[in-house]
């Protein structure tokens, strides 16, 4: 009984580690994503640079959609998916 206890420790613990190392990955690749215009190309599948100021640049995708990417706070999005700001449970996109 013991050993089989260990085993779904050992399973436990190694699950969550995973899932923390995976979430840290994650983490890394959006900041790393925002932190530039071409780094959030890249990162959206742009193929084709249509427009680009030094605030947004437009761009078409391999499936010919066409985006905006702007620049908010220094960092980079698409346009109408900015970060929310939450007040209490009341929450908004800025």
């Amino acid at each position: 009984m013991a050993i089989i206890n260990k085993k779904i420790t050992i399973f436990i613990i190694l699950i969550m580690v995973s899932v923390t190392i995976f979430g840290i990955y994650q983490l890394y690749t959006l900041k790393k994503a925002h932190s530039t215009f071409e780094n959030y190309y890249a990162f959206r599948g742009c193929v084709q640079l249509l427009e680009k100021t030094e605030n947004y640049g437009t761009c078409k995708t391999a499936t010919g959609e066409t985006i905006k990417i702007v620049k908010y706070q220094n960092k980079w999005y698409l346009d109408g998916d900015l970060p929310w700001a939450c007040l209490g449970h009341f929450c908004f996109g800025l």
